[in-house]
């Protein structure tokens, strides 16, 4: 089993393990990184990277010096030749999201690549200390993890005896969409005391029927809409008066942003999350 990351002095090798278990070994801190997906920029510019991030797939939009960068397509297409013109010394890749084909040909073509796979808040600060660490920014990457990790600790505490409420997260509308048991926004669910009602589910954001949340009747009903403040999905569910959640009058919108990218902003949108369900236990 590789070790996380081996960091030398500034200028010599450094070694780190990414989330696929390979060793992504550096001559030196890269200084010129492009980033494949939004959530990985992010967690670029929270690891004290942002000045060596070069380029980075479209809707890349925080912190907002992110919004300037030159774009490398989107990404689930990558635009190859751009990404090559920007001459990365690192690529950070999303395991589960860029196109494998694509991504494949990059090592060929003599550029180092590190495969990101974050799908929780240990995760998140893993990713910090590694993006430090390849960077040569470790010592605001470290500090950056230090305060995450303890921030969520305090949180669970906070939230440790909290009454269950059983919650249906809305990822889409058409076709309607959840997210299970295993992505970050249940795992935040569940640091505040929601019940994610799909947690059972084998696709980490699977496609549901209303019959099926009708039948599971939640408390809670949460989404992010499109991406800004709008009530349209959550006011469709009172067509259902009888759930639980429209008698209730718990139809609850969430800042997409804090909650859909796996990094340090989950902790803001878990303490949203956390707000909301602690209205819900006030309306019993």
């Amino acid at each position: 089993m590789l070790p996380p990351m081996v960091a030398a002095q500034a200028g010599e090798e450094v070694c780190v393990a990414d989330d696929a278990g390979r060793e992504v070994c550096l001559d030196a801190p890269a200084r010129r990184i492009v980033a494949l997906s939004p959530g990985v920029t992010e967690l670029l510019y929270a690891a004290g990277a942002g000045d060596s991030v070069v380029g980075a797939v479209s809707f890349s939009d925080y912190p907002p010096e992110a919004a300037r960068l030159p774009r490398v397509g989107s990404y689930d297409r990558l635009d190859l030749e751009a990404l090559l013109a920007l001459a990365p010394d690192l690529v950070v890749a999303w395991a589960g999201g860029n196109p494998r084909e694509q991504v494949d040909r990059l090592p060929r073509l003599g550029l180092p690549v590190f495969y990101s796979d974050v799908n929780d808040f240990a995760g998140i600060a893993r990713s910090l200390e590694r993006f430090g660490a390849l960077a040569g920014s470790a010592a605001v990457a470290e500090e950056a993890a230090r305060t995450l990790r303890e921030e969520v600790a305090a949180l669970r505490a906070e939230h440790a005896a909290a009454a269950p409420v059983p919650v249906f997260y809305q990822v889409w509308e058409q076709p309607l969409m959840t997210v299970n048991g295993e992505h970050w926004i249940s795992q935040a669910l569940a640091l505040c005391g929601g019940e994610n009602l799909f947690a059972e589910e084998g696709p980490l954001v699977p496609r549901i029927g209303v019959e099926a949340v009708l039948a599971r009747d939640p408390e809670v009903i949460l989404t992010g809409g499109m991406g800004e403040p709008d009530s349209s999905w959550l006011e469709a569910w009172r067509d259902y008066p009888e759930m639980t959640a429209v008698r209730r009058d718990n139809l609850f919108f969430i800042d997409p942003d804090l909650v859909q990218r796996a990094t340090p902003r989950l902790l803001e949108g878990t303490r949203a999350l956390c707000a909301r369900l602690e209205t819900a236990r006030e309306r019993r």
